[in-house]
C-alpha cells in the first residue's frame, strides 16, 4: 500500500477581525473609533521682535559739555515680568510657551525677573541726553487657540498675540 500523504493545509483566511479592506465610513461614525480627548490647543504661526518691559523708572543724564562723557545707570528696582497677551489664551502658558519655543527655536519663559543693583556704562555724545530703562525682553508672537471635540472636529480659531519673556537685559537709547 502506498504511504498515506496529508491533506494540504487549508489556507488561512483572516480572522473577522481583521482590517484588511478601506473603511466605508467616517473613523468618528465607526464602533470602535478612537474618540478625541476635547481639548484646547495652541498653535504659534509667527513672531515679531523683542520689546522691552522696564522695571522701575527710566533714568537719564545729560551731557551739556563738547566732549564725550560717561554715564553710568543702576537699577533700583527688583520685579518679575511674566507673560502677557491679547485676545483669548484658553491653554495654559506652558502649552503656549513649548509651542512658541518649536516654532522658532528660541528659549522663553513663563517669567523672568530682573534684580536690584544691575549696573551699565555707555558714552554720552556731547550734547545728547542717554536713556536707560532695566528690565525683560518679551518675544512677541503671534498664534491661535483651538478646541478639539471628542469626535475630533475643531472649533474655531480664535487669534492670540503673546508677549514671553526672553532675556534680561537693559534698553539704552539717546535723544
Amino acid at each position: 500500500m502506498p504511504p498515506e500523504t496529508a491533506a494540504p493545509a487549508p489556507a488561512e483566511s483572516p480572522a473577522p477581525d481583521d482590517d484588511l479592506t478601506a473603511p466605508t465610513s467616517k473613523p468618528t461614525d465607526e464602533v470602535n473609533a478612537r474618540p478625541c480627548e476635547p481639548s484646547w490647543s495652541y498653535h504659534a504661526t509667527s513672531k515679531n521682535k523683542n520689546y522691552h518691559k522696564g522695571v522701575g523708572a527710566e533714568q537719564a543724564n545729560y551731557n551739556g559739555t563738547s566732549r564725550t562723557a560717561k554715564s553710568t545707570f543702576t537699577s533700583d528696582v527688583t520685579a518679575t515680568v511674566g507673560i502677557a497677551f491679547t485676545g483669548e489664551l484658553k491653554t495654559v502658558a506652558s502649552v503656549a510657551i513649548a509651542s512658541i519655543e518649536q516654532k522658532f527655536s528660541v528659549n522663553v519663559s513663563a517669567s523672568l525677573t530682573a534684580r536690584l543693583g544691575n549696573s551699565i556704562s555707555v558714552d554720552t555724545p556731547a550734547r545728547k541726553t542717554t536713556y536707560a530703562r532695566y528690565g525683560v525682553y518679551r518675544l512677541k508672537s503671534y498664534g491661535y487657540n483651538q478646541y478639539t471635540y471628542a469626535n475630533c472636529t475643531k472649533g474655531v480659531k480664535k487669534n492670540v498675540t503673546i508677549y514671553t519673556p526672553h532675556r534680561i537685559g537693559w534698553a539704552i537709547w539717546e535723544k
